[in-house]
């Protein structure tokens, strides 16, 4: 048993990295203050504030400024409930499961084309909510 918990722990150990930050640092955005062992709080620009700002550490990268590098911030919405609106932008496919005598149609959906999310839906459920995805007859 012990031979097997040294083992684990060697094989934990090699991908674990100490990773600790200091107010200043920046991580995409800046710390400002240390809170714990492992949470910092982060500066969150005026569009993010009802998002919580302080994170663990395993969420955070540091990051060496360059001059030369500039970011252009994604234009996304987030409500006060920490949700987002996003809205599919294509069908892609279907099929029809057999489940347990039921037949199930879904159909994929394309949600970002930049990551090419897709996922797997109801189709009665997508057509209510979207219905301009299925041209022709309803």
């Amino acid at each position: 048993m012990r031979a097997t918990q040294s083992r684990q722990k060697s094989y934990a150990d090699r991908r674990r990295r100490p990773l600790e930050f200091e107010a200043g640092d920046h991580v995409f955005l800046r710390i400002t203050q240390r809170i714990g062992p492992v949470a910092y709080e982060i500066a969150l620009p005026a569009h993010l504030a009802n998002l919580h700002n302080v994170f663990h550490m395993s969420q955070l990268r540091k990051y060496i400024a360059y001059p030369s590098h500039v970011f252009e911030a994604d234009d996304i919405q987030v409500r006060d409930d920490l949700t987002m609106d996003v809205r599919p932008l294509q069908i892609l496919d279907s099929q029809v499961k057999q489940l347990r005598g039921k037949e199930i149609e879904t159909v994929t959906v394309l949600w970002d084309e930049a990551t090419q999310e897709m996922t797997w839906e109801m189709k009665d459920l997508m057509r209510q909510s979207y219905p301009h995805l299925f041209p022709g007859k309803l």
